[in-house]
C-alpha cells in the first residue's frame, strides 16, 4: 500500500490510498483495491486533478485543512498550445476538438507523472500545482521534468497530425513555470474545489505568455532550486506585463 510520498514514487494511478489526504492529515483514505467500495458509494473517487488523490482532496479544502485558506511553498506550471488561435479559425470543431483533448491528455500524463495535479483546463491551455496537496521536496525540479516531458510528448503527438489548414508549420507548446508562497484555497462561493492565488501564479502565466512554441520559461526563483536542471539555459531579461521591473528567466528549448 501507497502511504506517503517519501520514497520512490508509484506509477500515477496505481495508489491504493490517496496520497493528497495522507500526506496533508495521515489519513489513509481508500481510491484503489476491494477497501474502496464502500467509499465509492458514498462518491469518494479518485480526483480528475490527478489519479492518486480523491475527491475529498478536490472538493472538500476547508475539511482537510481546517480553514478557508492556506499558505505554500510551491511551482506552479502553465503550458498553451501556441497558433491555437489561428488555427481554431481554419479546421473544423470536431478536428479541433481532438487537438485539445490529445494535448490535455497528454500535459496531463507527464504532470500525474511527477506528483503535480492539473488544477485548471482552459482549452488549449492548463494551469498545474506541485507540492499540494502531494507533499513533493523537490516540487521546481518535478515541475521542470514535467515541462520537458510535456514538450517531447506533445511534439511527438501534434507532429502526426495532419493540419492541410497550416500547410508548412507545426503546433507546438509554450510552457512558463515559477516556484514561491502561494495561497491555495476556496476562493468561489459557488465551488468548493480549491486553486492556486497569488504574484507566483500571475508570474508564473506571464512567463508561459512569452515562451514560444517548444520552449519552457523557468523563473530564476525555479532554476535556483533546480540549478542541474537549468544549467546552461540561456538567460533572458523579459518585461512581464503587471509586473513593474524587468523579470530574468531561463529559457530551456526541447530536444
Amino acid at each position: 500500500m501507497t502511504t506517503a510520498s517519501s520514497g520512490e514514487p508509484a506509477r500515477h494511478g496505481s495508489a491504493r490510498i490517496c496520497r493528497g489526504c495522507w500526506d496533508q492529515m495521515h489519513m489513509p483514505i481508500p481510491i484503489g483495491g476491494p477497501f474502496a467500495l464502500p467509499f465509492r458509494a458514498l462518491g469518494i473517487t479518485r480526483s480528475k486533478m490527478n489519479p492518486d488523490i480523491c475527491t475529498i482532496c478536490e472538493r472538500s479544502f476547508q475539511y482537510v485543512k481546517k480553514q478557508r485558506q492556506i499558505t505554500v511553498d510551491a511551482t506552479i506550471l502553465f503550458a498553451d498550445i501556441r497558433g491555437f488561435t489561428d488555427l481554431s479559425e481554419r479546421i473544423e470543431a470536431v478536428q479541433l476538438s481532438a487537438i485539445v483533448s490529445l494535448f490535455q491528455d497528454r500535459c496531463a500524463q507527464a504532470i500525474w507523472a511527477h506528483d503535480g495535479i492539473v488544477n485548471k483546463q482552459m482549452g488549449d491551455g492548463l494551469m498545474a500545482i506541485f507540492n499540494f496537496p502531494i507533499v513533493s521536496k523537490d516540487h521546481a525540479a518535478a515541475a521542470i521534468l514535467a515541462a520537458q516531458e510535456i514538450q517531447r510528448n506533445c511534439a511527438a503527438a501534434l507532429n502526426e497530425l495532419t493540419l492541410e489548414a497550416l500547410p508548412g508549420r507545426t503546433l507546438g507548446v509554450g510552457v512558463g513555470i515559477h516556484s514561491g508562497e502561494v495561497q491555495i484555497g476556496e476562493f468561489s462561493s459557488f465551488r468548493s474545489d480549491f486553486t492556486a492565488i497569488g504574484g507566483v501564479v500571475n508570474q508564473a502565466a506571464r512567463l508561459e505568455s512569452h515562451a514560444a512554441a517548444g520552449e519552457i520559461l523557468v523563473s530564476a526563483d525555479t532554476a535556483a532550486k533546480a540549478p542541474d536542471l537549468a544549467a546552461g539555459a540561456e538567460t533572458r531579461m523579459l518585461a512581464l506585463k503587471g509586473i513593474e521591473q524587468p523579470v530574468q528567466a531561463r529559457a530551456l528549448v526541447k530536444h
